[in-house]
Formats: C-alpha cells, structure tokens, sequence
C-alpha cells in the first residue's frame, strides 16, 4: 500500500528539520518574483494586462525587469489584489515608509 509523501517525511526526519522547511518555505513566498505572485493569484499575464490596460507582450517584459518605478509596481500588486508597503530595514529595526 503507498503511503502519502507527508507521512514518509514525517517518518524519516525530525521535528526540528520539519520547522526548518516550513520556515524556508514561508521566506521563499515572501521572495517571488512578479511573474511567480502573478500565477500564485491564478491570473494569466494576458488577465493582468488587460487589468493593467497594457498588451500581454508589455507586461512580459515588465515582469522581467528589475528595475521599475514604484507606481508601476504598486498597479501591479493592486491589480493582483495586493497592497504594496514598503519598509526600510536599519540596524536599529524597520520604518514603513508612507506615501507623500
């Protein structure tokens, strides 16, 4: 009888490993590329553009791009049904930053 993946690393590692994964999984979410959180959301690039008001062709070459200004970037994420925040990270903690 097969048994499920979740039991078999359940069996063969240890709790401490398991809450390592978990953690590592949970910063990897939080670091997806546009194109990833775009298909996480279930929309294609042709939905979003077109929520967007641009061409598919325009909104592949923006998710490519790694540098963009951050209007862009907060229609992006509202149209994914997001809210950009944007936060500063210094030694002594982290500062939101608001918009003006």
């Amino acid at each position: 009888m097969a048994k499920s993946f979740d039991a078999l690393v359940k069996r063969t590692t240890s709790k401490q490993t398991r809450e390592r994964a978990a953690q590592r999984t949970e910063e990897l979410l939080r670091e997806m590329v546009l194109s990833d959180l775009r298909k996480r959301t279930g929309k294609s690039q042709r939905q979003l553009a077109s929520e967007l008001g641009i061409k598919q062709p325009s909104l592949a070459k923006l998710e490519k791009q790694t540098d963009m200004q951050l209007s862009t970037l907060n229609r992006v994420i509202t149209a994914l049904g997001g809210k950009l925040e944007i936060t500063a990270l210094f030694p002594e903690g982290r500062v939101k930053i608001a918009k003006p």
